[in-house]
């Protein structure tokens, strides 16, 4: 791509030789102990390598179980320093398996399991009002609204306040009052909007007020630590922002009706939020809806401990039950109105669909969740496999799409539909 193209598609610099920006993970590729055979994984590959020569997304990382086995782990790209308007001098960092990333919205995937680990210990009830454990919410009329709307989207409260200073993000008590003082859009739970980052706020207060410890605490407690991840937390230790890998706002800008929806789900103009999520403050921060940070390697771990029915390496981290109700479908295909686009909807996580959905062609049962757009990150127990292909990039929309497509639909393409008495997970 000539340097007026991506001027004009502003994309970062994509050299010819893609082997010069790549990772291989080796020896933690074992695609021949599941009989994945090698075809399958260039096939894999090259539609990931097809997706980089977009320029959309400077740095990625893949990590792809089939039946628990790694099959593939790599990166490509560059963590800093090859964005579309970084200086052709600028100190370029590569890539690698290990560059912890923010996961942005995928992070909602696993503040909603916590929630559901909290009502297998019996410290909530999901049906309850949020305002059972803490009252202050009950106002403006929100005293009906429910744990399980919140997780389902449908809390009525999609969207912090309009003109709400960006700093407020990472001052959980004044963001917790504005909150508490929000007239909901509605209460009855009727309709899908989705919570961009206000229902992460909701759930780490009731998860605080029941366990008296922090959701950092928490998380670490029960999932980063028993599962053995290096990174996996809310924001990011000081000493290692210099490892974050830099977000970049990439392709061309959005315009009307496509700025408007941008605008209405993350609150503002998407190069305003290229600058807040790589302002320390925000790395720093805790937001459970949006800056969980951690490895492609990491989050497909996650997924696959879902898979596994709530076990990782012999280890139990959750109820099989517990998985099932964070994965079962709540109410019909419908509109999101917020993203404008027909969703399917568990208690926090999205879900596919037939003939076709959000994680390909027959993923009925797939679930997962998608990061500022480009994330995804799901599992399938049809085709017995964990997926996460994360990114630094966040064009909206551009020439990338059809690649993006045609990576989930390589990926459902090369692992075929299995047996329903063969499959993790079957869903009635």
């Amino acid at each position: 791509m000539n340097r007026l193209a991506r001027r004009a598609l502003h994309t970062c610099k994509v050299p010819e030789d893609l082997s010069t920006v790549t990772a291989y993970d080796n020896a933690n590729e074992h695609p021949e102990t599941v009989g994945v055979s090698a075809d399958t994984i260039d096939a894999i590959w090259h539609s990931v390598e097809a997706l980089y020569r977009t320029g959309v997304h400077p740095g990625m990382q893949l990590s792809l179980r089939h039946r628990g086995e790694q099959i593939l782990h790599r990166a490509i790209g560059h963590a800093t320093g090859n964005g579309p308007d970084d200086s052709a001098d600028a100190l370029k960092t590569p890539m690698t398996t290990d560059t912890p990333v923010c996961y942005f919205s995928a992070s909602k995937a696993v503040t909603a399991l916590l929630i559901h680990m909290l009502a297998e210990q019996g410290l909530v009830n999901l049906t309850d009002p949020v305002c059972y454990y803490c009252p202050e919410f009950a106002q403006s009329g929100k005293r009906t609204i429910t744990v399980h709307q919140v997780l389902s989207h449908r809390g009525g409260i999609p969207a912090i306040p309009r003109d709400t200073p960006i700093d407020v993000l990472w001052d959980k008590d004044e963001i917790w009052r504005l909150l508490c003082e929000a007239k909901p859009v509605e209460v009855d739970g009727a309709k899908v909007a989705y919570h961009a980052v206000t229902g992460g706020f909701v759930l780490q207060r009731v998860l605080e007020k029941v366990t008296g410890q922090s959701i950092e605490q928490y998380l670490d407690t029960h999932l980063r630590q028993p599962m053995g991840m290096t990174w996996f937390t809310y924001g990011i230790a000081p000493e290692h922002l210099h490892q974050l890998a830099r977000n970049y706002a990439t392709g061309p800008t959005p315009r009307f009706p496509v700025s408007w929806v941008v605008r209405r789900a993350l609150g503002s103009d998407i190069h305003t939020v290229e600058q807040v999520t790589n302002d320390p403050r925000f790395q720093e921060a805790v937001i459970p809806a949006g800056n969980l940070c951690g490895t492609a390697e990491e989050m497909g771990r996650f997924f696959q401990m879902m898979l596994n029915g709530g076990v990782w390496n012999g280890k139990r981290i959750c109820s099989e039950l517990t998985v099932r109700r964070a994965i079962q479908q709540f109410g019909s295909l419908q509109i999101d109105r917020t993203m404008m686009i027909p969703m399917r909807f568990s208690a926090g996580l999205m879900l596919g669909g037939n003939p076709v959905g959000l994680w390909g062609p027959q993923s009925r049962d797939a679930f997962g969740h998608i990061g500022l757009i480009n994330k995804l990150c799901w599992a399938d127990p049809a085709r017995d496999i964990s997926v996460s292909l994360v990114n630094t990039g966040f064009p909206i929309v551009g020439h990338h799409l059809p690649a993006l497509a045609k990576f989930v639909y390589t990926v459902c393409n090369r692992f075929p539909l299995i047996p329903e008495h063969q499959r993790p997970l079957a869903l009635a």
